[in-house]
């Protein structure tokens, strides 16, 4: 009887083994992170169209669970295989193992892309939307303590620039901003972030070869506990994902580092991914096949013409037998100019004097990519051709002016593309931005000289810039500090204790206040003032709250009370 059994279970193995592939080597792993909501929340929510189409698509987890609440044990739990801390203040170089160790040991390239992040190799704390805790990368000894691994973490508009460029690292972590990760904007926002800036992602031609994209929310509401930081979405999409996957397994966390490792061939883990299995019933071929072959008829332009501009073009594309498309690009010499999620396509496209290649690529529900392209020349048109550039009213440069100075900027694309942001530098920190063509902030600074930057990125991640010298007069600006008007020092109060503070952030302005009860983090606003009721239990205790400027400044200050 023993025998039979232990046959059984070796079939059976066997049998695993043969359903599910290993995790397919992939040339460009890229995972993105989003913030605070429940699996129930998301997956067949109308609020999330673009993310539960990609559901459906490709692979879904049905049964992940983060590990722990708050967010930034998940983080490090996906990046080194241990909750480091669930202190979402915690501000520390962190010596564990971790991935970009094993990465560089590897040979493997990596960068961190997060929105908002003021400059390439910034390690500081919070800025207008960046969120350090969100970044595990910033707190690596192996990443702070080197001037060239530092030059990884990188504001996100590169993420457009390296993937148009074809320089993509091998393992890319994408960080929307706390507006854009369903954190503190709406689900709604977060999805349309997602089809504005991953959906290219999808059509690049290189990531369609054997890509592979990992889309993950770090926590669900902190009343869901389940297996730790409770039930989340996660959905992995690629070429070499099973269309329609709908995965039963349980999966946190450390299954993705440990999938993210076995894509990229690494194959060494850091931590609990070392034990943990990877994600590989997400691979597979579907078993569908037809006889019908799938392709792309590009009706204008016919190659060899001569045109003018704007380029119209129009297309239409079928899929293989059993299989239909769901969306097409345009692109003018590799450059991605339009697309949609349909099987067709009419629009023109602005290109200036001279040979052009315009190729149309349509892809299906499997992943398989279907294209054509026109060689065109376009002559003399009367379409005026743009230069991109910052016009920057205010400041002049040379002025004395005083503080909080006033800056007010325009900027414009080059032909054909259109402005998505703008940022303010004050002496290279980042101190404003937007996602519009123009800003018109004011921006507080010390006696002395400064030199004032806007910069403006396009849909292609171009960057346009104008900068100016200022001398700024004197100024009245005060000390920052935290004023804590609730509890009391000494008070004696039931539970739960209100708690009522202030914050000022000297010439900058404050960011965010944290509330601590015996230094584990309650509550957290991004404003300069809270007032919010924390349950705690009977004997004495130490309430603390923090406020941080926009510099990464900390101010503190701190009671001791006693609750009955």
């Amino acid at each position: 009887m023993f025998q039979k059994a232990t046959y059984l279970a070796a079939a059976i193995a066997i049998l695993a083994t043969s359903v599910f592939a290993a995790v397919p080597p992939s040339s460009h792993v890229v995972v993105v992170m989003e913030e605070n909501h429940s699996y129930s929340s998301v997956i067949g929510c109308s609020c999330m169209p673009y993310l539960n189409s990609l559901a459906n698509q490709y692979g879904l987890a049905t049964q992940y669970y983060a590990n722990t609440h708050p967010s930034i044990g998940n983080y490090f739990m996906l990046t080194t295989g241990q909750i480091i801390t669930n202190n979402d203040s915690y501000n520390t170089t962190v010596t564990a193992d971790n991935l970009v160790r094993h990465l560089m040991t590897a040979g493997k390239t990596w960068k961190s892309y997060a929105e908002s992040l003021p400059y390439a190799g910034y390690t500081g704390w919070d800025t207008n939307g960046y969120v350090k805790h969100h970044n595990p990368f910033a707190y690596f000894s192996d990443v702070v303590n080197s001037s060239n691994q530092k030059q990884n973490l990188v504001p996100f508009p590169q993420f457009a620039t390296d993937l148009n460029n074809g320089q993509l690292p091998d393992f890319s972590f994408v960080i929307p901003n706390i507006n854009n990760d369903g954190h503190n904007g709406t689900l709604q926002q977060a999805d349309s972030w997602l089809q504005t800036h991953i959906g290219p992602l999808l059509a690049n031609p290189t990531f369609q070869q054997d890509g592979l994209l990992i889309i993950v929310f770090d926590e669900s509401y902190d009343s869901d506990t389940a297996n730790g930081g409770g039930h989340t979405a996660m959905v992995v999409v690629g070429p070499k994902v099973a269309p329609g996957m709908k995965s039963t397994t349980k999966y946190q966390e450390q299954n993705v580092l440990r999938t993210v490792l076995d894509s990229l061939a690494v194959n060494t883990y850091p931590g609990a991914a070392a034990s943990a299995q990877d994600m590989n019933d997400m691979f597979g071929s579907s078993s569908s096949s037809g006889s019908g072959t799938g392709s792309v008829v590009l009706s204008s332009p016919a190659s060899g013409a001569s045109v003018s501009s704007p380029i119209p073009v129009t297309a239409s594309a079928t899929a293989n037998s059993g299989y239909h498309i769901t969306g097409m690009y345009v692109y003018l010499d590799n450059v991605a100019v339009y697309h949609n999620s349909s099987s067709s396509l009419s629009t023109s496209v602005n290109a200036s004097t001279g040979s052009h290649t315009v190729m149309v690529k349509a892809w299906d529900n499997s992943g398989r990519i279907y294209q054509k392209s026109a060689t065109v020349t376009v002559g003399s048109n009367s379409t005026s051709s743009t230069t991109g550039s910052v016009v920057l009213s205010s400041p002049t440069s040379g002025a004395t002016v005083g503080s909080p100075l006033q800056v007010t900027a325009s900027a414009t694309a080059n032909s054909g593309y259109h402005i998505t942001g703008m940022y303010v530098y004050l002496d290279n920190v980042a101190v404003y931005h937007n996602s519009s063509s123009s800003l018109s902030t004011s921006v507080s600074a010390s006696t002395g000289s400064h030199t004032v930057l806007v910069k403006a990125w396009d849909n292609t991640g171009r960057i346009y810039q104008k900068s100016a010298s200022v001398t700024v007069g004197s100024t009245t600006a005060s000390s920052g500090g935290v004023t804590i008007t609730a509890p009391t020092q000494g008070a004696s109060s039931g539970s739960p204790v209100l708690v009522q503070a202030s914050a000022t952030g000297g010439s900058y302005p404050i960011t965010g206040m944290w509330v601590y009860v015996d230094n584990v983090g309650k509550y957290s606003t991004y404003s300069s003032s809270l007032s919010t009721y924390l349950s705690m239990a009977s004997g004495g205790h130490t309430v603390r709250v923090k406020g941080w400027n926009s510099q990464g400044t900390i101010f503190q200050n701190s009671v001791s009370i006693s609750v009955n």
